[in-house]
């Protein structure tokens, strides 16, 4: 077959001829420009207008639904994308996925059975009124078949995933659509990825056009449904979740609510003027997070970065207890992470390992990493301290993960532990328990071998001082 002479080409003559035709073409470009002002005008008006767009694209402020950047990604690529449902418009173009349409399609016909009169035509013109500000919750440029049904694929993947909380978190006696258990597991694995939701608001509406009087608070349903995949979760009362009036983005931030730790403390609402528009048609209000104990300003902050390991911390003393392991107990109030240090004890809460749960960890962090909201990344802080305890470059769930020195809700306790390890007593103390004092026979044969040894000084003593008598 014949060949062209640029085909036969060698790479680098190739390239040297490319380096050659930009040369020439930048050349040309400036004899041009020398000849004709106009030109140089011409693009200082282009980039003036791109200017001008970026400071009409209001989504790179009030973008709240993220797809999740390299440095968290490169670590475990599968924990950041749905393996069953496409909810929202990033994976909608996955055609593995596809197979679960049928099932959106008999949600949807559940939803639009609960209200005479209503129909997708009214569903879709209900929610064109919010398909601009819904779409400024996306911090990337959609194609534009996609902005072009997103109106519809807002409807079917909301009444979806509205309806599945109705099912698994309500107290309808109603046939379950999904049957499978697995089926349900890994659609609430999915429904809890980053790149895998919709805004709440959107949610929130869908559910109030068919809300019955005495149906649960939507809250309340989405604690019921994800129960499971909850590390620790707070077990908030049902009265006091009528109460929540915080502003939420999407379901991770819901379960980020209430995974948070057991001695926070709410704060007045935060000023509206710094809330991302995108959530300013939700149905609550927003509140500022505060931490429960105040930092010493004598603590020294690169302690919380580098503290001992468990090993480290072992031979210096330190006892470890884990707390909060009670199975199938709703008064059970411990989080996740209320981890203290007090007097040589560590107290760590405990959970249930299943195969969910770094999918769900690894997704809360990529949640506090990327969000703009006032909360303090606990899931982050959680990480970080756990990679420090374990002590293992093998563990790589706080890679790519930054931890900002006043949002780090350790850092009392990491102070205390490192100040514990740098007296020297508490490291003595430690290597005689550990070495002569492990087992109550190694004890009890430490302190015979003790008191044989001071008997016998005491009769070499006696013995000496009644030869020197004599």
């Amino acid at each position: 077959m014949a060949h062209s002479a640029s085909e036969i080409t060698p790479i680098n003559d190739q390239h040297s001829l490319l380096s050659q035709t930009v040369k020439d073409e930048i050349d040309e470009g400036r004899k041009a420009d020398h000849q004709d002002p106009n030109v140089v005008v011409s693009i200082n008006q282009r980039y003036d207008e791109i200017f001008k767009d970026l400071d009409n694209n209001t989504c790179i402020k009030s973008a709240t639904i993220f797809k999740v950047n390299v440095g968290l990604r490169k670590s475990n690529e599968n924990a950041y994308t749905p393996m069953l449902i496409s909810i929202g418009p990033y994976h909608k173009k996955n055609s593995q996925l596809d197979s679960m349409k049928k099932y959106k399609l008999l949600y949807l016909r559940r939803y639009l059975q609960r209200k005479n009169g209503l129909n997708v035509e009214s569903c879709i013109s209900e929610l064109e009124k919010i398909k601009n500000v819904a779409l400024k919750c996306y911090n990337d440029d959609l194609d534009t078949d996609i902005v072009k049904e997103f109106s519809e694929m807002l409807l079917l993947d909301g009444c979806f995933v509205v309806e599945f909380i109705r099912e698994c978190g309500g107290e309808e006696e109603k046939e379950d659509i999904i049957k499978l258990e697995w089926m349900k597991n890994q659609v609430c694995q999915d429904m809890v990825l980053l790149e895998n939701q919709l805004p709440f608001f959107e949610l929130v509406i869908l559910y109030h056009m068919t809300m019955h009087p005495n149906e649960e608070n939507v809250l309340y349903m989405v604690r019921r449904t994800f129960l499971d995949t909850f590390p620790k979760v707070k077990g908030i009362p049902k009265s006091e979740i009528q109460g929540i009036t915080e502003r939420f983005d999407h379901l991770l931030d819901v379960l980020h609510m209430f995974c948070r730790p057991s001695g926070e403390k709410d704060e007045q609402n935060m000023d509206a003027n710094s809330q991302n528009q995108c959530c300013k048609i939700s149905f609550c209000g927003n509140m500022r997070l505060q931490l429960s104990k105040e930092i010493p300003e004598s603590l020294d902050f690169w302690q919380c970065y580098h503290i001992p390991t468990a090993k480290e911390l072992f031979d210096s003393g330190v006892s470890f207890l884990k707390i909060g392991f009670v199975e199938e107990n709703d008064e059970d109030k411990t989080s996740l992470f209320d981890i203290t240090f007090e007097k040589g004890l560590m107290k760590i809460p405990c959970f249930a390992i299943e195969d969910t749960m770094e999918t769900f960890l690894r997704n809360m962090i990529a949640f506090e990493q990327h969000t703009s909201k006032e909360l303090y990344p606990y899931f982050s802080n959680y990480a970080h301290l756990m990679t420090q305890l374990i002590g293992s470059h093998r563990d790589k769930l706080s890679d790519g993960v930054d931890v900002a020195i006043e949002k780090f809700y350790y850092i009392e306790e990491c102070s205390k532990l490192t100040q514990h390890c740098e007296k020297p007593w508490n490291q003595m103390k430690a290597s005689l328990r550990h070495n002569y004092f492990q087992s109550p026979w190694a004890g009890a044969s430490t302190v015979a071998a003790i008191t044989l040894l001071v008997l016998t000084v005491i009769q070499t003593v006696l013995a000496f001082t009644g030869y020197v008598n004599k």
